[in-house]
Formats: structure tokens, sequence, C-alpha cells
């Protein structure tokens, strides 16, 4: 018995083709020769504990960063502080605290390049949470 071929529509053929031509038009940064920023910022966690906020930071990077602990302490009347800027040096290890006279609502760090790091521009940072 002789077997027969069903005929391949031909957009199953060009499929495959098509889904790669597409992805590497969409991202030139994949196939570009230029060479992205440097990363500058430590990698920081922050832990609250009561009224005190402290934050462990890492600078992974072969660049000095500049960063400050921010605290929002959680009554109106008790006033929010922001720690004296300290450099994290490269492959260096830093830790800074404050506290509030009550609860702390929020920490965080900002982060800013020393020496003009390039691809990096102001300061930056993002508030975290009670324990976290």
């Amino acid at each position: 018995m002789r077997m027969t071929r069903r005929p391949v529509p031909a957009l199953a053929r060009t499929a495959p083709v098509l889904a790669a031509t597409i992805l590497l038009w969409s991202t030139p940064e994949a196939w570009s020769q230029e060479p992205g920023p440097t990363p500058y910022r430590a990698d920081c966690r922050t832990e609250i504990e009561g009224s005190r906020a402290t934050a462990y930071c890492h600078n992974p990077y072969p660049v000095l960063d500049r960063i400050q602990l921010h605290v929002e302490c959680a009554r109106w009347w008790d006033v929010d502080t922001d720690s004296a800027p300290a450099d994290v040096p490269p492959a260096g290890d830093l830790l800074l605290t404050d506290r509030c006279w009550k609860e702390v609502r929020s920490a965080w760090v900002s982060h800013q390049p020393v020496n003009g790091a390039p691809g990096a521009s102001g300061a930056s940072g993002a508030p975290a949470a009670p324990g976290g």
C-alpha cells in the first residue's frame, strides 16, 4: 500500500520563521553591540523591629555607591529621620540604623552614584513596610 503525504498549509511551514524574525526585531538590545549602563546600586534589605530600622547593604559592583537610610515614624508627633549619606565601597558591606521614639511605619534606602557612575543619575529608593 502506498502512503500519500498530505500537503502542509503554507502558514504552518512559515510560522516558526515568522516567530523567530519577530523576536529578533522586537529586542534590539539582544543583538546590539553597545554595552549597557554599568550598574552601581548596592543590594540593600531593611528590617524594622519596634522603634528601630536597620539597613544591611552589600555592593557587588566595582563602583562606589552612596546610600542613605530614610525612616518614617508611625506617630504624627514623632519626627521622621534621614541618616547621613554613607559610601559603600566596591565589594563592601555597610550597616545603617536609625530609630523613632515609638513605632516605625516604613524604612527605605536611597542610592546615589559617586564619581559619575555611568548610566546612573540622581537618587532613588522605595519604601519598605514593617517587617520586610
